[in-house]
């Protein structure tokens, strides 16, 4: 094509269109995170204030199961800050945006997520894995296993049993760390590969059940599934989730986004 010539001012057709598609990628990232009540501005509603990292030596300690994992070099475990030891999923991608912004804070960040744990298999390695740590943000993201082994590997939960153990393990927390703050996320699936209709109701349960415990206990929600409803209503579930459970890079990222929205506030 043809450059055309232009007057001081003036744009070319490829850069207006360019300047265009970054614009309405960008609005529609923020329309859905806000859609979700991901947005700082929708906070209120969805549990306590969030948290602003202004102390040096913050400590943020991710946990839960495989979307949490995501490949992370558990050799590495105690190596905070550390790309292999943050796993390829949105933890690493949060971190990646908190160190670089939060540098003045000195953050110090951990992810101790295991692939295919449930809420009682957390409990088992809470104190190594959470309270020697002494951190001053948990985040948890726990449920999908709770009920997807049920009937994958004939586990014998139920949603009366996560809710149960699920609730014992804030109440630890609250015990030995009382400064802490609480971040309970919302287990979440897509309707595509693994997961079909056979799937619901009964997995609404758990999400209600996680909703419910972060209310009791005053945590920061954030709303994943809610996230991912308003993502698919025009983009096909496997976008974001090839097999209804795992986020595709492009899924990972918009919760990476979604957790930060609902969490940090910048200083």
């Amino acid at each position: 094509m043809t450059n055309l010539h232009l007057k001081d001012g003036q744009t070319s057709r490829r850069d207006f269109l360019k300047t265009t598609a970054v614009a309405y990628a960008s609005l529609t990232i923020s329309s859905i995170l806000a859609s979700s009540g991901c947005s700082n501005a929708l906070k209120g509603s969805f549990g306590r204030a969030t948290y602003r990292l202004t102390e040096k030596n913050n400590v943020i300690l991710f946990q839960g199961d495989s979307i949490t994992d995501a490949g992370r070099d558990k050799k590495r475990v105690n190596n905070a800050d550390e790309p292999s030891a943050l796993g390829t999923g949105f933890v690493f991608l949060a971190a990646s945006r908190i160190l670089a912004e939060h540098y003045e804070a000195k953050p110090r960040i951990f992810n101790r997520g295991i692939s295919g744990n449930k809420v009682y298999q957390l409990a088992e390695r809470w104190d190594a894995d959470c309270i020697a740590l002494k951190p001053d943000v948990v985040s948890i993201l726990i449920g999908v296993n709770d009920y997807w082994h049920t009937f994958k590997h004939e586990y014998d939960g139920t949603v009366e049993k996560y809710e149960e153990d699920y609730r014992a393990l804030m109440e630890r927390t609250r015990r030995e760390l009382p400064a802490v703050t609480l971040v309970i996320c919302e287990p979440f699936v897509l309707r595509c590969g693994e997961v079909n209709e056979k799937w619901f109701p009964e997995f609404d349960r758990y999400r209600v059940s996680a909703k419910k415990v972060s209310t009791e206990f005053n945590t920061i929600f954030v709303p994943f599934q809610s996230l991912f409803n308003e993502a698919a209503r025009n983009t096909p579930p496997r976008y974001w989730a090839a097999d209804g459970v795992h986020p595709t890079m492009a899924g990972a990222y918009l919760m990476a986004q979604a957790w930060l929205k609902a969490v940090l506030v910048k200083a």
